[in-house]
């Protein structure tokens, strides 16, 4: 097959993938599969630049280029709704559209008011070809690049009766679970977290950095095409046309032909929508038929023939109790505030979050006091206001604690943090416990022991750190409660399984702070064993993509602490793994003695990806140049410095392309 062919062919099952994936929710092939058809079609693209195609799947990948936004004017201004949050005003709004057509009844459109981000796509010949943000409603921002790493919005469309150029309208929004995940990576990197899914969705939307873009897991529904009302007579006949064309068209849409049934619409999903899997705020309701929305026109800020009802905040007041101070496993301590039970969002609730010392002044709280606790993005409630006038005079003000509340150690805040932490690390309970309870989750070592396992054994002095798991005996265990002979041995026998854990796991086993499972991959890859790690400066830890500064200093200092260095010894001993093993045998010996420096951003491969190609040819990889290395493997950004020293010792300077060519040969 001629490579053209090829290319189209690629495109086109992978379009097919992607709408059956990520709009069809009906997978037909395994994510490698997908992966494999993924990197061939790129692989052709390179080869034959004049194939390129912007709307292939294949610029799905993002770029690590800055873009900058420029501004770009709406065909048709993208105006806000009406918002009410009053069944009296919706039916005021009834009574003027029936008044203004004329007319008895109205058929009105209902859909879910999506928590996101605005956005206008553009299409030509059923091609993307740009994507605007709301802006001010006149004109907004232009974040094609970004928008096209999102699976939902097609590159390209079926083919079908679409016009040539049109314009469709919907909601950019991150999934709970997405966020979630999101929130947790960036907690381990030290990074701040998003309040919720909407912040993310938007903050992630204006990055410039499309290849960062592309690795979150936003999504998007589409649900309105403006200036299209000579090719459809209603606006339900119109989205169902573009669902038919490929786009990702919410199922959540309710044609309704009178008042009652839009007020069940709404009762329903003011009830249910804690289950949907994503954000909403309310629902918007709109006239169906295009020759009466074209009748009722428009006022300067909204059109008049849709309204949005929103949902009443998740708010309850209650009475503030009493503070808690949890201490981490990291030390970070943690105001937590105990209530008056309440009913929140279908759920009793009695504790919320104070989050750090800042809230707690901020606020002004004072034990006694009518708090109002609020219940949206975020899983746990937080309390976001005070009631002053029901405060009496005899309430005493929160004032945060100055020692660990388990330790009795003076607390410290570091200059740039938000919280206080106890810097006990070696005596203070919860955080020896926290750290035991961290290395034995299914994610580190996965042992199977529970926490109250963890409890008991540190309570009976055969825990104090990591490594006295593998000193453990199922004589010693049998001694205890809740130990029959059989669970004591299917404990010891989960401890020597846990030896064959890669190396990678280890490192994020150990605790080291800011450096979460995503960190520790890469450290691991990068320096391939725990000595090598141990041996890196600052310099070569920040060689190492997205490890910046902060982690870079928390790794050196956690090596420099003699009880740290310990315990790794003893885990040493107890023969787990402190370098990266591959089970292959190496694809080849071509660059057997050849030792390579990685510095910079590629287009094609990640620095990783790199490192394990010249491992798996025999080759090593060192963290900084010097007169033993070969070769620098140089991309985008690569620094001077090494640039520089390579220049002067000699040491050839190749490209991505270059190296791709040396161990294909």
């Amino acid at each position: 097959m001629m490579p053209k062919e090829r290319i189209l062919q690629l495109r086109d099952e992978l379009n097919q993938h992607n709408y059956r994936y990520y709009v069809l929710s009906q997978p037909e092939i395994s994510d490698m599969e997908y992966d494999r058809l993924m990197h061939e079609l790129i692989a052709l693209e390179k080869e034959h630049p004049d194939l390129a195609d912007p709307a292939s799947p294949s610029q799905r990948v993002g770029s690590d280029t800055d873009n900058t936004f420029t501004q770009v004017k709406h065909t048709y201004p993208m105006l806000s709704l009406d918002n009410t949050y009053s069944e009296d005003e919706v039916r005021d709004f009834d009574e003027r559209t029936r008044k203004t057509l004329y007319l008895d009844k109205v058929e009105y459109i209902c859909e879910l008011k999506y928590d996101g981000v605005s956005i206008s796509l553009q299409y030509e010949n059923g091609r993307l070809v740009r994507a605007v943000t709301r802006g001010d409603g006149e004109k907004g921002d232009d974040v094609t690049p970004n928008a096209k790493t999102i699976r939902s919005i097609p590159l390209l469309l079926k083919p079908g009766n679409h016009p040539d150029t049109f314009e469709i309208r919907g909601e950019i929004f991150l999934p709970h679970k997405g966020f979630e995940a999101m929130n947790a990576e960036r907690a381990e990197t030290g990074e701040p977290i998003f309040a919720n899914p909407r912040n993310a969705a938007s903050g992630t939307l204006k990055t410039k950095n499309s290849a960062l873009v592309a690795r979150r897991p936003l999504d998007c529904y589409l649900y309105y095409l403006p200036g299209l009302e000579k090719h459809f007579s209603t606006h339900f006949e119109s989205i169902q046309a573009a669902k038919e064309w490929g786009f990702k068209i919410p199922p959540y849409i309710k044609k309704c032909s009178n008042l009652d049934e839009v007020f069940a619409f709404i009762a329903f999903w003011e009830k249910e929508r804690d289950g949907l899997p994503f954000d909403i705020d309310g629902i918007v309701i709109k006239v169906n038929a295009y020759r009466q929305q074209q009748l009722l026109g428009f006022t300067a800020k909204s059109p008049r023939w849709a309204i949005a009802y929103k949902f009443k905040a998740r708010e309850a007041i209650t009475t503030l109790l009493s503070v808690d101070y949890q201490v981490g496993r990291t030390g970070a301590v943690t105001p937590v505030a105990n209530l008056e039970p309440v009913l929140l969002a279908g759920t009793r609730v009695k504790r919320a979050s104070l989050h750090n010392a800042d809230q707690i002044a901020l606020l002004d709280i004072h034990i006694g006091d009518k708090v109002t606790i609020e219940k949206g993005g975020e899983i746990i409630p937080k309390i976001t206001g005070v009631d002053l006038s029901a405060r009496s005079a005899d309430l005493k003000p929160v004032r945060f604690i100055e020692k660990c509340p388990e330790c009795g150690t003076a607390l410290v805040r570091s200059q740039g943090e938000a919280k206080h932490f106890c810097p006990n690390e070696t005596d203070c309970p919860p955080q020896i416990k926290g750290r035991l309870e961290h290395f034995v989750s299914r994610k580190a070592m996965d042992i199977g022991c529970a926490e109250a396992t963890i409890e008991q054994l540190y309570d009976h002095g055969l825990l104090k750190n990591a490594a006295d798991f593998y000193n453990l005996t199922a004589e010693q265990l049998v001694k205890l409660e809740r130990f029959a002979r059989k669970s004591a041995e299917n404990l010891v026998n989960s401890i020597e399984l846990s030896k064959q854990v890669p190396f990678d796991r280890v490192l994020y086993a150990i605790g080291i702070r800011y450096v979460g499972e995503t960190v520790a991959k890469k450290l691991a890859r990068h320096f391939l064993s725990m000595e090598a790690l141990r041996k890196a400066s600052v310099d070569d830890l920040i060689q190492v993509g997205e490890i910046g500064e902060v982690i870079a200093q928390s790794v050196i200092g956690y090596f420099a602490n003699e009880r740290n260095m310990e315990l790794i010894n003893r885990l040493v001993q107890a023969g787990l793994q402190m370098q990266m093993m591959t089970v292959e045998t190496n694809i080849s010996s071509t660059l057997h003695g050849k030792n390579f420096v990685i510095s910079g951003v590629f287009r094609n491969h990640s620095r990783e990806d790199i490192q394990q190609l010249i491992a798996s040819h025999g080759g090593k990889n060192q963290s900084s140049v010097n007169s033993n290395t070969q070769y620098v493997v140089a991309g985008d950004g690569m620094g001077p410095a090494k640039r520089e020293k390579a220049a002067k010792l000699g040491i050839p300077v190749i490209s991505e392309d270059d190296f791709m060519q040396m161990i294909s040969s």
